[in-house]
């Protein structure tokens, strides 16, 4: 049988003096045990305790205005004067009194030892030393200002700027949820650059990226992209985006440096993301530590990526994220290269509907092909061009292109010299989708295109 404290009507804590809700077993300012506090007597009779009207003596005077019937004689309370200062403080010794004998009651304060070499008396902004067996009084938390530091190493909250941020992402003192690492992405890697958002309606960051480079073995370079989309539907989606993304990446690093045709490899990084996220399937997620209850299926995400290599530009995607091309010379027309496995991608493909009736439905984003466990058929669709003039790839999430759906939309939202400031670029490519609504992740990367005319050495070159 459990056992119940016993509740107080106490209105006060006798430690602090803390005003206590019914129900209280511990003082909310002190942590005084309320539930160690004796309880009232069986027999507590009640005494009517008044104050007489000024100048009347006993009941016969009557009760003044917020007075009854007494034999003390209270001050009165003085009143602001012209400088609108308030009135002084009355201590209980200003007031007359006696004890329970009868005895009048002393009007100096006892003397309080304090612990000063010479019994040199304390200054007076030090604390009074209390006395013996009394309760600890804790300062109170209302008036008190936090100056705890965090640990060494800990991390301070971004909201009181005082506390420290425990392991799962709360501060300590305050209770804050901090900002994940997630949420907000950026990474420069000399030609190559991506950002990630977590966007203004996501609770969290689904979306993952890669970006590397390596070399040929003829010593020419590499640059790779990866992008993936987390499927919300699914369970642990930032883990399904976060692992596919590593994983083609990774393979790409490993196949591409060995000669293998960067189409093949990248066929092939599509494969090995997908085992990375099955894999998934099979471990225990946290979601399953915290609600024993809640439903679990497969982690799933979608997949895009560009390798730039050998004057060539590859391409290969499962889901409905997307790469354009965006010639430098904005005289020339922008494309769209890959196409969506996604409802009304079909229903196009079908000449059932338009791509404006198709996009417009409500089922227009439901996705048919991804990666997971239970994805049905896994068809990775890779796609090689040679660019014969300069270029920016766009490769991004549908965080973006929700807001610049068509090629001449994502051309006008690239900046005129993102092909020089990649980073920029995308950075200013994400605050378009922020500004646009910000209703999913936004992720995208930019990797420039450079053509190297006929004739010329290589960049790369050392002859």
């Amino acid at each position: 049988m459990s056992q119940i404290h016993q509740q107080t009507s106490l209105t006060n804590c006798p430690g602090c003096e803390e005003p206590l809700e019914t129900g209280d077993l511990f003082c909310g300012a002190c942590g005084y045990d309320l539930s160690a506090v004796p309880s009232p007597p069986a027999d507590r009779p009640t005494v009517a305790i008044g104050v007489p009207a000024p100048g009347g003596s006993g009941p016969a005077a009557g009760p003044g205005p917020g007075a009854a019937a007494g034999s003390v004689e209270w001050p009165a309370a003085s009143e602001a004067d012209s400088s609108d200062l308030p009135a002084p403080v009355h201590r209980a010794t200003d007031l007359p009194g006696t004890d329970s004998g009868g005895s009048a009651l002393p009007t100096t304060v006892p003397p309080v030892r304090h612990d000063e070499p010479g019994g040199v008396s304390p200054r007076s902004d030090d604390f009074e030393l209390a006395a013996p067996g009394a309760p600890p009084v804790a300062p109170d938390p209302r008036t008190a200002e936090h100056t705890a530091a965090p640990a060494a190493g800990g991390k301070l909250c971004v909201a009181c700027r005082s506390g420290r941020v425990d392991t799962d992402g709360y501060c300590e003192n305050c209770g804050h949820a901090q900002p994940r690492e997630r949420d907000h992405m950026e990474q420069e890697l000399g030609s190559v650059a991506a950002v990630s958002d977590r966007g203004l309606r996501h609770h969290r960051n689904e979306d993952a990226f890669a970006v590397s480079s390596t070399a040929l073995p003829d010593g020419s370079p590499a640059v790779v992209a990866i992008v993936c989309d987390g499927v919300s539907s699914a369970s642990r989606p930032d883990e399904a985006s976060a692992a596919a993304a590593s994983a083609a990446n990774e393979a790409l690093l490993e196949s591409l440096p060995r000669g293998t045709h960067p189409q093949q490899a990248m066929h092939e990084a599509i494969i090995a993301a997908s085992e990375a996220v099955n894999a998934l399937a099979e471990e225990p997620g946290l979601a399953m530590e915290h609600d024993q209850h809640r439903h679990q299926n497969a982690p799933a995400c979608t997949l895009v990526g560009a390798i730039m290599a050998g004057g060539l530009l590859v391409i290969g995607w499962v889901g409905d994220s997307r790469v354009y091309w965006v010639p430098d010379d904005r005289a020339t027309a922008p494309a769209r290269l890959t196409e969506d496995d996604s409802w009304a991608a079909q229903m196009v493909s079908a000449g059932l509907m338009n791509e404006a009736e198709a996009y417009a439905d409500e089922r227009a984003h439901a996705i048919t092909g991804w990666l997971g466990a239970d994805a049905y058929e896994l068809e990775p669709h890779t796609a090689s061009f040679k660019p014969d003039r300069p270029g920016l790839v766009v490769v991004c999430t549908d965080g973006l292109w929700n807001y610049a759906e068509s090629a001449a939309e994502m051309a006008a939202a690239v900046p005129v010299d993102a092909h020089e400031r990649p980073l920029h670029g995308a950075q200013v490519l994400v605050g378009h989708a922020l500004d646009g609504g910000g209703h999913d992740n936004v992720t995208v990367a930019l990797l420039p295109f450079v053509v190297t005319p006929q004739g010329a050495a290589p960049p790369w070159s050392t002859a």
